[in-house]
């Protein structure tokens, strides 16, 4: 498995990225995806994020986390690429001081959602929504994150 991880120059030495990528480790195993497959995680800027969620989703405002699938065969490795989750770490750190709970949890969650995304989760319908936020907290718990998801 390879994750590629792009983190912004601003927020190079704010981001610690071997808990990105047990994050990204942890919610793979847990929903039992493929061992070779590949994803993208990209640490970002509020306008970075901006651009491309009113780019694809017609929404002009930042956001905290964009999940783009992939799910294709990439032809070099021959490994299923899973997509791209894009964080806004602006985003990230308004929301974990609202939340009341550390930048890393807060990220830990932004990863965990979004993964899951790639892997086919919504959380548009109550059903798919309940299965998902309960895959979310399985997951930050055996990340040790200290989150209380909401409702």
């Amino acid at each position: 498995m390879t994750i590629l991880l792009d983190i912004a120059n601003p927020f190079n030495d704010l981001v610690d990225s071997s808990q990105i990528e047990q994050s990204v480790q942890v919610t793979l195993n847990h929903q039992s995806a493929p061992i070779e497959s590949d994803l993208t995680v990209l640490i970002a800027d509020d306008s970075q994020i901006q651009g491309l969620n009113q780019q694809y989703l017609g929404i002009d405002t930042p956001t905290d986390v964009l999940a783009f699938p992939g799910g294709f065969i990439d032809p070099d490795t021959q490994h299923t690429y899973l997509g791209d989750v894009i964080i806004s770490y602006p985003q990230a750190k308004r929301q974990a001081d609202i939340a009341e709970h550390s930048l890393d949890d807060e990220i830990r969650l932004l990863v965990v959602h979004g993964v899951l995304h790639l892997l086919g989760h919504d959380h548009l319908e109550s059903e798919k929504k309940a299965l998902m936020w309960s895959a979310q907290a399985e997951i930050l718990s055996r990340l040790n994150a200290n989150i209380t998801m909401p409702e």
